[in-house]
This record gives C-alpha cells, sequence and structure tokens, in this order.
C-alpha cells in the first residue's frame, strides 16, 4: 500500500467501480482537497487524495452500506455534542481493540481514549447504521489504513489483521464492497 503516491491501477478500479454507481457526487477537485488539508493540517493519503480531486467526493450508493460521505462532511447519524474532530492528531491505534470489554484500562482513562479513537487522525467515509462507522486513518502509523469504529470497539480492515480476505486500503475496501462480500468473511 502506497499512501504517497498514486497507483495508476488502483485508480482505473475506483474510476470502473464509481462509473456503475448511482448518486455519484462530482469530485472536488485539486484546489477544494488542497485547502482542506491546509485548514486541517494533514496531507490525505492515496489513493483517496486522487479520488476526491479526480474520481467523486462520494456516492449515495455505498461503499458502505448507507453511500459514502463526502470529504468534509460527516454521517446523518453522527450526533451533535461530540468532541471536535483533530484530523492532524495521530490515529491511536494499531491494533483492535474492544472497549466495551476492556478491564485493564482504567475508567477515567476510557472515556478519553475512546473519544481520541473516534476524532483523532481519520476522516470519517461512512456508516453502516446504529453507530457503526468506517474511518480512513490519515495519520499515525496507520496512515492509509481503514478501520471499523462502533460503539463497542475498533477494528483494522484488511488481510494484515485477519479479519477479512480483503488486502488493506481504500481501493481494497471498496472493492470487497463492490463485489458483494462481507466486510469481515475472513471466517466466511
Amino acid at each position: 500500500m502506497n499512501t504517497e503516491q498514486p497507483d495508476p491501477a488502483e485508480l482505473a478500479a475506483l474510476r470502473r467501480t464509481f462509473a456503475d454507481l448511482d448518486g455519484v457526487a462530482d469530485p472536488l477537485g485539486w484546489p477544494a482537497v488542497h485547502a482542506f488539508e491546509a485548514r486541517h493540517g494533514v496531507v490525505l493519503p492515496e489513493p483517496y487524495r486522487t479520488f476526491v480531486a479526480e474520481i467523486a467526493d462520494g456516492s449515495r450508493s455505498g461503499p458502505p452500506d448507507y453511500g459514502l460521505i463526502g470529504l468534509a462532511a460527516l454521517p446523518s447519524d453522527w450526533g451533535a455534542g461530540r468532541p471536535a474532530r483533530e484530523l492532524s492528531r495521530p490515529f491511536p491505534l494499531t491494533a483492535a481493540w474492544n472497549w466495551e470489554s476492556d478491564e485493564e484500562t482504567p475508567e477515567e482513562e476510557l472515556d478519553t481514549l475512546v473519544e481520541q479513537v473516534c476524532n483523532d487522525g481519520s476522516i470519517v467515509l461512512g456508516t453502516d447504521g446504529c453507530g457503526m462507522y468506517w474511518h480512513l486513518i490519515v495519520t499515525g502509523p496507520h496512515r492509509g489504513h481503514i478501520w471499523f469504529v462502533a460503539d463497542v470497539g475498533a477494528t483494522p480492515f484488511g488481510t494484515d489483521f485477519g479479519h477479512t480476505t480483503a488486502p488493506t486500503g481504500f481501493t481494497a475496501w471498496v472493492t470487497h464492497w463492490h463485489t458483494g462480500r462481507p466486510w469481515f468473511d475472513a471466517d466466511a
């Protein structure tokens, strides 16, 4: 996974996939992407960066199940009153974490850590409903990886982590969805 240079094969796969979908939003263009990056103090990982600049800024028909939201958007079920998102702060995880069953982390630290997982170093790609969100990590050791963040914990997406048969990264995540496979199909 190269997060610094766009892979022409990955961009071609994304173009083919989104050409088939309904409700695809127009791309933002490079000036808007550069403005977003400057405002948030990040450089988006490839191929997502080129995707939103040149291919599409979201799609009503997915991925995920309720659609791929635009770069600067949050899902309609995100909720008001949440802390500010800080994209330039590193995403805090490098391994799956089920905080609902975490008995080792002191309770006074747990809420802060969960808040960081939900708000630091990622953009939200969309929701599968019921508080289940897909994040693209933009800052930290997992830059370029996709994470599934729900009300009970967070799990990285990709074969490297054992939960799915898909490789890591944005294009692999989109392709996995587009082929109709279950998100976590490693045990299927």
